[in-house]
């Protein structure tokens, strides 16, 4: 598995605790994932999935402790310097797509590009264009609202990866799609994470995308299980 583009994690006595809670919603005492890595989060709802990519991807701020990519730790960082260096460094995929009605899939897949720089940068559209079409969009100028579930988490995958981040955070990826869909958008994300060398974390209920990861975190009530 290629390494050179993913990104490491080290993750060190982290707890989150929400006002009006007796209890950490998340503690976790170490958690070392190696760049390339190819990971799954599954428990039951309220075992604290949510905060834990939160805070990993910057959407939060670690109470206590450290979340430290590649030498940096998010927990130092201000609330700008996270947006940035999420939009820098990480593509999401989530299960509701966020994309935009009236854009077509091309314009969809640039669009986090365009909001980040004042232009393009060279080869960004051939790029998004290779993309759609290595996850089966053939029509790049098609609107969005046209496309079904499975076509439209499809373009989301694609956008992921449109930027080559070295972290790649997908929750809940097939949850809203049916069998077939699902089973498709699993295969997509973890060949085209393998190819970029990303490292991938999946929060998932979904065990044949689970079974396809290279490793399992278990969360029950916040805390890692064996």
């Amino acid at each position: 598995m290629p390494r050179e583009n993913g990104s490491a994690l080290r993750l060190r006595r982290v707890e989150q605790r929400f006002a009006g809670l007796d209890t950490p919603a998340l503690a976790i005492e170490a958690l070392d994932i190696a760049a390339g890595e190819l990971i799954a989060l599954t428990g039951p709802s309220g075992s604290g999935k949510t905060t834990l990519i939160n805070l990993l991807t910057g959407l939060e701020r670690a109470g206590q402790g450290s979340v430290t990519w590649d030498g940096t730790d998010l927990a130092q960082l201000t609330e700008g310097a996270r947006d940035r260096w999420r939009a820098a460094h990480v593509g999401l995929v989530m299960q509701d797509f966020h994309l935009f009605p009236g854009l077509s899939a091309l314009d969809n897949v640039l669009l986090p590009r365009r909001l980040a720089r004042l232009r393009l940068p060279p080869g960004a559209r051939e790029e998004a264009g290779r993309l759609l079409e290595r996850v089966g969009i053939t029509r790049l100028d098609q609107p969005i609202e046209t496309m079904s579930r499975g076509q439209m988490q499809r373009v989301a995958v694609a956008r992921a990866l449109a930027a080559r981040p070295g972290i790649i955070v997908a929750d809940e990826p097939t949850a809203s799609l049916d069998a077939e869909a699902g089973g498709l958008v699993s295969i997509l994300l973890v060949e085209l994470a393998r190819e970029a060398g990303a490292t991938l974390l999946v929060a998932s209920h979904d065990a044949r995308l689970v079974e396809r990861l290279d490793r399992v975190l278990r969360l029950d009530a916040g805390r890692l299980k064996d």
